[in-house]
């Protein structure tokens, strides 16, 4: 996957993910938000947003609860952009699981979803 996306989009997994989180949050997502989601740190998250917005591919708009942070939203030119290189991921995925039977598409998506849930608490219990 990494080396498709760099090669067809000239992007890297870590800014399609978070492209990803903001395309399933249209009204933006606030850094820590972001952090949260993407299980990384806040630098890495500010690297990452810094680099699309140059690109034009998000923008960040003033959080009016927190005149501190700032709420990132995909920018329409973002949207159109990981539109394009999410029907591509798409395409790709499909690809790689079709030589798998339904019951282990199904186990597949059952462990993901467990190991999602133990990252998920081991951060809680890192950061509380």
């Amino acid at each position: 996957m990494r080396a498709r996306l760099r090669e067809r989009f000239g992007t890297t997994l870590p800014r399609f993910d978070l492209m990803a989180q903001l395309e399933r949050h249209p009204g933006g997502l606030k850094m820590n938000e972001l952090s949260r989601l993407l299980m990384v740190t806040g630098g890495n998250v500010t690297a990452i947003v810094d680099q699309l917005e140059k690109e034009g591919q998000v923008e960040r708009l003033d959080e009016p609860a927190d005149r501190r942070a700032y709420r990132i939203r995909l920018t329409r030119a973002g949207e159109r952009a990981f539109a394009e290189m999410a029907r591509a991921h798409e395409e790709w995925v499909v690809g790689l699981l079709a030589g798998l039977t339904r019951a282990e598409h199904e186990e597949l998506l059952r462990l993901l979803a467990k190991l999602k849930q133990v990252a998920l608490a081991a951060s809680e219990d890192m950061n509380p």
